[in-house]
């Protein structure tokens, strides 16, 4: 059977996993950091890989989405020396199964493009993709295939981190929901501040988004800190927090001309 190793390259994280055939059999969360050279995350990689008995020669293929260019190459080159494999990296020359209507396509980060292909090959309806990472993203998909656009935002954990820095009687505080809007103390005020205000965010602009496509719209969220704030919403319809690996390894396939697997989203 065919084992694929996906890696998402994100600002803050790196998510990455395993295929073997249809089925992801383990993936993977760590802190990004560019100054890690290729040996240090290939000891890295492949030690976590046989951790759960998966042995690095067992790989037959790799794609890599890059937010990182520092990182890109660092991937490109451990996935070569490590699992003799050269990775296909996304990018917007891949065949998408989308028409994209971005001024210029190039600016889009590979993790929403993947995000959206993704998302469309699944339910092949209009769709808004919303993406809680280092920033959060919203990515317009109609159900004729074509990609518009979106908005970027500041992300939850850049907001709260600018609020701690610059506020000098303000303390961190774990990001979960607190008992009620309105808080009896500071640690769940700066939490109501943080989550119930970034559902508000989503909601408005899911409702300006709507608006602009002319009819309503299925929502999924991902990321990190999808699991946190979609509950606190009502536009979120599906949470899918390894979207992206799903949609790397569809691109894998698309790209290889494979024939193209089922989503369970």
């Amino acid at each position: 059977m065919a084992m694929l190793l996906v890696v998402d390259i994100g600002n803050t994280n790196i998510v990455w996993g395993v295929y073997d055939g249809p089925r992801l059999i383990a993936h993977w969360r760590l802190a990004t950091d560019s100054k890690k050279t290729s040996d240090e995350y290939g000891i890295l990689f492949t030690s976590l890989l046989r951790s759960v008995g998966t042995p690095p020669e067992r790989m037959t293929g790799a794609i890599i989405s890059s937010v990182v260019p520092a990182l890109t190459g660092t991937f490109e080159e451990l996935i070569g020396v490590y699992f003799r494999q050269r990775a296909l990296v996304v990018g917007t020359e891949m065949d998408l199964g989308l028409t994209l209507r971005y001024a210029n396509p190039r600016e889009i980060g590979s993790d929403r493009l993947v995000n959206a292909a993704a998302a469309y090959h699944q339910y092949r309806q209009d769709l808004i993709v919303v993406d809680f990472g280092t920033a959060t993203t919203f990515c317009a998909i109609t159900a004729g295939a074509e990609y518009l656009g979106g908005v970027i935002a500041p992300g939850l954990s850049i907001s709260a981190e600018a609020l701690f820095t610059r506020a000098a009687k303000l303390s961190k505080v774990e990001l979960t929901k607190p008992k009620s809007v309105i808080g009896t103390d500071t640690t769940a005020s700066i939490q109501a501040g943080l989550l119930f205000g970034y559902a508000g965010l989503v909601d408005a602009l899911v409702r300006r988004i709507e608006q602009e496509i002319g009819r309503q719209t299925l929502v999924i969220a991902t990321g990190g800190l999808s699991a946190i704030i979609a509950p606190e919403t009502v536009s979120i319809h599906k949470v899918e927090p390894l979207l992206t690996l799903q949609g790397l390894r569809l691109l894998y396939d698309r790209a290889r001309g494979g024939p193209l697997p089922s989503i369970e989203i």
